[in-house]
């Protein structure tokens, strides 16, 4: 309970009757008046009279109203400078949470938690049974199968699971971000079973929820909005007059949610291509975040993604933690993070603060939201986008900056408490990147992949939580209304590492939800430094298992124009032959090092008899040799294999001989090497001494033997900056006995699965005649849908899948027979 001596009583009339803390968390929205406090209890009224505050300045800073589902309600309004005076002696935290969330993100609430003192509870699904989230909780509950709808967004689940652990004594929460957290209805559910839900109030999750309703609030409050169409008029024929209204290239965008999800891009201006933009991304928004309403909006060409960190109260404090940067972005998603925004002047940076702050004002909000901008490098003018109502996926690179735990100040707020800093004391301390990590092909338009995570060697982190910075004695103070970084000197700060992951190694991806692995945090002394930081990390972060982006982000990360700062939205295609360039003839020295890894691992081990005492104990002497083949897993299947010669020599030196098609041999002369570990091979060559990690991974044991590459063994060489796959080909006798599969549907029309997939809809039936690039199957893997469009020209033949089955990665999904004019072609 919460002694109105000690809080209210000092400013206002005594109010006999005592709040408790739920009480003080659900009270809002109510009718604001400044003079007095009402309380309602049981339908009785009791008002108190505001006393006479000295301190009171004649401007009124802040006001602030509160509604409550436990029957009680309190209301006032006053001065900044009184906020110590209301809140009186600071309210403890709670004693058990339920993280309503999965992965990196509910292990990163568990570790702040645990800090604290704070018992957790994690809820799970099937397919999440063994996750490292589970495992950190104090209690763990499984809530249904695999996909969200039955699961993660069963809010009926997690109350029942917030009682049945202790909710109505022991205040549990429903924290997340994604998922539940930004919906209106699960914060007003929770608050109904006296449940509090660590966020903003619902009214401020409906208002900004929705991006048509929050750009009109934004542009009443007088932030800067994009042109568009923010209505609520649906009809396909209507919206696209309006798109042409606006004038092409549009922007279809749904109005919840976030991510990516729901969005298109429409640069052609006909109506077809309007149209087909249109249902895949309501289709998209509907299975993503139950809506599938969608605004339309002018398509800035040059855009950055620049979005501003606020913090408020309950109290009516609202802060600034500055801005990040995240306009490097695939598929309409982040990939990479910095804060501070790169080349951002200090106006610049404090009007984009105040008009962040004026947003969570205007929808009296509470907790931690990020309000979002598209800047214009055109114009160099910015707009308002959307506001996020919970913790961003990017927020540590904010702690990284200011030093502070942003996860911590959510349960601050939460339990009643006034944020912990006023502006003018907020850090803004060197420079941090974040690089999400990602089970997903970059080569094949970043599709999402899945597997089990079958090797993982990460960078050792230097930091778990945010470390608070302590300002020099020379440090100095701009005014407290301030909405620039004020606090200039600090003591020297030293370049750290933090990984926030939710899977370790063993660990199965799976289809059902996003497809991030882990975020890799650094932060320096500047940019520079921090980028340096990066580049260092990325080349340590090694997985085998699944594809993954981290040889992506490692060349975006060293790519000239992301040195220089020149980012924008449309970075990847801007550079994408940098980022991509052409597949090169593979080194000699890395064939050389896997030849050598397959000959000591294959190699038989010496048994003691007594042969071992002769000389010459082989008719051949001690001479081991072999010829393996390679090929590289980028190269076509039909591709010339490489073939290495390996001959030992006695002291374990040997001989390699490398052959390609395309050259002459290549010859290395007495190479050291031996393996150290199942995946570490020592080697000295071309005078260099060096320790290689290689790691093999063997076909799936379900799969015949074919040309395809994902039939045979795979070596995974991590050497220096790159990773090189190579594969093994299977032995002729072996493909004759499993059937080349793959290759017999060569030529034909076949489509198959990219990546494990969820099949939404099949458009064609056996009979039908399509056209080259109709589409023919839509997939949907981890929230992305996908779109298989006809090769050829022709007439289905077959079909090898229905609507709603998952389907497997290379499985055939529809067979189209080609026109014989095409065919002849």
């Amino acid at each position: 309970m919460i002694p109105t001596k000690n809080s209210l009583s000092h400013s206002f009339t005594r109010i006999s009757t005592p709040l408790s803390q739920p009480t003080l968390h659900g009270l809002r929205n109510l009718p604001r008046n400044g003079d007095t406090v009402t309380v309602v209890r049981n339908r009785n009224t009791v008002v108190a009279t505001q006393r006479q505050w000295p301190q009171v300045r004649a401007r009124k800073v802040w006001q602030r109203s509160f509604a409550s589902a436990a029957g009680a309600s309190i209301k006032w309004s006053a001065d900044s400078s009184s906020k110590g005076i209301l809140s009186g002696v600071r309210k403890p935290h709670f004693d058990k949470i339920l993280v309503a969330n999965r992965g990196e993100i509910a292990c990163r609430v568990i570790r702040t938690a645990k800090k604290l003192g704070i018992r957790c509870v994690a809820v799970f699904s099937e397919a999440d049974h063994d996750a490292l989230h589970v495992k950190m909780a104090d209690e763990a509950y499984c809530i249904g199968p695999a996909p969200s709808s039955e699961s993660y967004l069963r809010m009926d689940k997690i109350i029942e699971i917030c009682q049945r652990s202790g909710a109505q004594t022991c205040l549990l929460t429903g924290y997340s971000y994604g998922f539940l957290s930004e919906n209106a209805k699960f914060a007003e559910r929770l608050a109904e079973e006296g449940i509090v839900f660590i966020g903003p109030p619902a009214s401020a999750i409906v208002s900004m929820g929705s991006k048509s309703e929050s750009k009109n609030i934004m542009s009443s409050a007088g932030v800067p909005c994009v042109p568009g169409y923010h209505g609520e008029n649906q009809d396909p024929e209507f919206l696209f007059e309006q798109a042409k209204l606006i004038g092409f290239p549009v922007l279809i965008k749904a109005i919840h949610g976030g991510g990516g999800k729901g969005m298109r891009t429409v640069t052609d201006p006909t109506a077809e291509a309007f149209y087909e933009a249109l249902t895949s991304a309501k289709r998209e928004s509907l299975k993503s975040f139950g809506n599938d309403t969608v605004l339309v909006e002018r398509y800035i060409q040059r855009p950055r993604h620049v979005e501003v960190q606020v913090f408020a109260d309950i109290m009516g404090g609202a802060i600034s933690l500055w801005e990040r940067d995240c306009s490097v972005q695939r598929r309409n998603q982040k990939i990479i993070e910095e804060a501070p925004a790169p080349g951002l002047s200090t106006e610049l940076r404090e009007s984009l603060s105040a008009k962040a702050v004026a947003a969570a004002r205007a929808v009296n909000y509470v907790g931690a939201g990020t309000v979002e901008f598209i800047f214009d490098n055109d114009s160099q003018d910015f707009y308002f986008m959307e506001m996020n109502t919970r913790l961003q996926v990017e927020h540590p690179v904010t702690e990284m900056v200011t030093g502070l735990d942003l996860v911590e100040w959510q349960l601050e707020v939460a339990a009643g408490n006034p944020l912990p800093l006023d502006q003018s004391s907020v850090p803004l301390v060197g420079h941090a990147f974040e690089a999400r990590i990602y089970a997903e092909n970059p080569s094949n338009n970043f599709l999402p992949d899945s597997g089990r995570l079958l090797y993982l060697s990460t960078p050792v982190p230097t930091l778990t939580l945010p470390e608070p910075y302590r300002p020099s004695s020379t440090m100095s103070l701009s005014n407290a209304e301030s909405l620039a970084p004020s606090l200039v000197s600090y003591e020297s700060v030293l370049p750290s590492v933090r990984l926030e992951q939710g899977f370790t190694q063993g660990a199965q991806i799976g289809v059902f939800y996003d497809p991030m692995i882990a975020k890799l945090v650094v932060h320096g002394k500047d940019r520079t430094e921090a980028l340096r930081m990066l580049r260092k990390a990325l080349d340590e972060y090694h997985v085998v298992g699944v594809s993954t982006n981290v040889e992506f982000l490692r060349a975006l990360a060293g790519n000239q124009a992301f040195i220089d700062a020149e980012v924008e939205t449309g970075f990847i295609p801007k550079h994408f032959d940098e980022l991509f360039p052409p597949i090169t003839e593979l080194a000699p020295q890395i064939l050389a090092q896997a030849a050598l890894f397959i000959a000591l691992r294959d190699l038989p081990q010496e048994q003691i008899s007594p042969w071992t005492s002769l000389v010459s104990r082989r008719f051949g002497g001690d001479v081991y040799e072999r010829v393996i083949f390679f090929r590289d897993d980028a190269s076509a299947a039909e591709a010339e294999p490489i073939s290495v010669r390996v001959k030992s020599l006695a002291g374990s030196l040997f001989d390699v001989e490398v052959t390609s098609s395309s050259g002459a041999p290549t010859q290395f002369h007495s190479i050291s090497a031996k393996l150290v570990s199942p995946t570490s091979l020592s080697i000295t060559l071309d005078e260099k001494m060096s320790t290689v990690t290689i790691v093999s991974q063997p076909p799936p044991p379900s799969l015949p033997a074919s040309l395809s590459h994902n039939t045979m063994e795979r070596l995974h060489i991590f050497s220096g900056e790159r990773k090189t796959t190579l594969v093994i080909p299977a032995p002729k006798w072996l493909l004759m006995q499993g059937g080349d599969i793959l290759s017999a549907a060569a030529g034909t029309g076949a489509l198959k699965a990219p990546m494990p997939s969820l099949v939404v809809e099949v458009r064609v039936k056996v009979g039908d005649r399509v056209e080259k690039g109709q589409n023919v199957v839509v997939l949907e893997s981890m929230k992305t849908e996908t779109v298989l469009r006809a090769d050829i020209s022709g007439i289905v033949k077959a079909i090898g899948c229905k609507n709603g089955e998952m389907v497997e990665e290379g499985r055939e999904l529809v067979n189209i027979e080609a026109d014989k004019e095409e065919t002849n072609a």
